[in-house]
This record gives C-alpha cells, sequence and structure tokens, in this order.
C-alpha cells in the first residue's frame, strides 16, 4: 500500500526523515552521519525535500525536528488532532467534556463544523463504538490497552504532499489501526478506498516499526466482519460493524488465540 509514497520519496529521503523523527533535534551533520551520507547531500535535501519541507522545521540552533516525534508518546500530535491523549484518559472522561474539546480542538486545527448537526450526530456515534469497543477488551484481554493513545480527527494538511484525514487512529506499541467511520450499513467501495488512502502517509508518519492498519466502520450495520478488495489491487481491507469491531484488532493482535 505505501508504494505512490515511495514513489514520490527517495529513500535517502525517507531514511532522512526517519532519522530525523527519531530524534529531539539534529544537525546536518550528524544526520549525515547516521545515514552514511554525504553532509553535502543532506544540506541539499533538507531544504528542497517536499518531505522535510512539510513535516520537519529547523530551530534557532539549526537542528532540525519532526512536527511528529515517533516514540511511545508521539509529541506533537495534538497539533493536528481534534481529540488526542490516552485510551484511559478517553474513557475516564464525560460525554459532554469530551464532545466540547473535540469541536473546539476540530476549529483549532481547520476541520469544517458546516454541517454542525450531523457532524456533532457522528461524533457521539463514534465515542459510543469506541467505549464499546474498550469495553469488549476489558473482557477478552489483560492487554495494558489503557496506556495506548487515540485520536479523533486527525487533519494533516501541511502543504502538496502530506494530506492524512482520519476519523479515529488507535496507536498501540507496535501498531496504527486507522479506523474510517460511516452511518451506514452497507459497503460502498469509494468508502473503502478513501480508509485506505492515507495508510501509506501513516506509514510514514509513524515509522517502518510501526504496522498501519486500516479499516472501514459502518456503525449502522450488525454483526458485519469481513474484508474488501481496495480498488482493483490485490490488497483488501477490514470492513466492520461498530459492534464486531474487537474482531480487528483481535485479527492483528491475537486476543482471542487459545
Amino acid at each position: 500500500m505505501g508504494r505512490a509514497v515511495t514513489e514520490l520519496f527517495s529513500r535517502e529521503e525517507l531514511a532522512v526523515y526517519a532519522l530525523i523523527s527519531r530524534h529531539d533535534g539534529m544537525k546536518a551533520r550528524e544526520i549525515a552521519r547516521e545515514a552514511g551520507l554525504d553532509k553535502s547531500d543532506v544540506s541539499r535535501m533538507l531544504v528542497s525535500s517536499a518531505l522535510m519541507r512539510e513535516m520537519c522545521y529547523q530551530d534557532s540552533e539549526y537542528r532540525w525536528h519532526a512536527v511528529v516525534r515517533q516514540g511511545k508518546r508521539h509529541e506533537g500530535l495534538y497539533e493536528f488532532s481534534g481529540w488526542y491523549g490516552t485510551v484511559r484518559e478517553f474513557l475516564d472522561q464525560e460525554e459532554e467534556a469530551w464532545l466540547e474539546q473535540l469541536t473546539a480542538g476540530c476549529q483549532r486545527i481547520g476541520r469544517s463544523l458546516n454541517d454542525q448537526r450531523g457532524l456533532i450526530h457522528s461524533f457521539r456515534d463514534c465515542r459510543e463504538t469506541m467505549r464499546r469497543l474498550f469495553g469488549d477488551l476489558r473482557e477478552m484481554t489483560a492487554e495494558p490497552f489503557g496506556d495506548w493513545e487515540i485520536v479523533f480527527e486527525l487533519r494533516m494538511n501541511r502543504a502538496r504532499w502530506i494530506r492524512i484525514y482520519a476519523d479515529v487512529l488507535v496507536i498501540t506499541p507496535e501498531r496504527v489501526f486507522s479506523l474510517e467511520f460511516k452511518m451506514k450499513k452497507e459497503t460502498d467501495p469509494e468508502e473503502v478506498l478513501q480508509a485506505a488512502k492515507y495508510a501509506p502517509y501513516l506509514e510514514i508518519l509513524f515509522g517502518k516499526d510501526m504496522d498501519v492498519i486500516p479499516a472501514l466502520v459502518l456503525t449502522g450495520a450488525r454483526d458485519l466482519f469481513t474484508y474488501e478488495t481496495i480498488g482493483k489491487t490485490d490488497y483488501v481491507l477490514p470492513v466492520v460493524s461498530g459492534d464486531m469491531l474487537f474482531n480487528v484488532l483481535n485479527e492483528y493482535m491475537g486476543f482471542l488465540q487459545e
């Protein structure tokens, strides 16, 4: 799924970005040394590469930083999120307080709230589905999921190349589940494509050590868990009803394996 992105960015660009995103500031010579590249080539890349221009910045001491750090807590991710925190923080928050923070966050990141009545309804529907998911997980696993990160309404639109619009991200220590929510009963092939669209960019954002799993969640359906082909590719994507969402995580994390 990442082929289109890797065609946009060279192997060297991806390697340099990965280094920057895992450190708290690096100078060009340090990047070149650790990447095994020529310093002049790295310096040129840092100012000319669309990936560096859109996802990195230089401080007053000429150190380069990623706008979102790769690590146990993804520093900087809040700046692009309607709501960001741990699963524990999400579960502990009352609905109206969470909704107030989410709508304020959406305004902060430029997320359109024009259809406010329908949008608020979808936000509440999404919250209910996610709370049900973690309730199901609590019954089936001792996994400490309270420390996982969760994002609602990620909007990363830096410029021409990096665009990520995600309804919900669930970030575990090894995986990122990117969930596209639709208040529908039936699968639409275009919405399958939409759910998969930003996965390659998320792979860059979170790094090669994190698997990105996109899924389409149909909250109007019941007892649904299947896979649909993504466009004309050989890839498939999980399509699931809200009440069966735990199956997506179980498929990749094996909670129910004996």
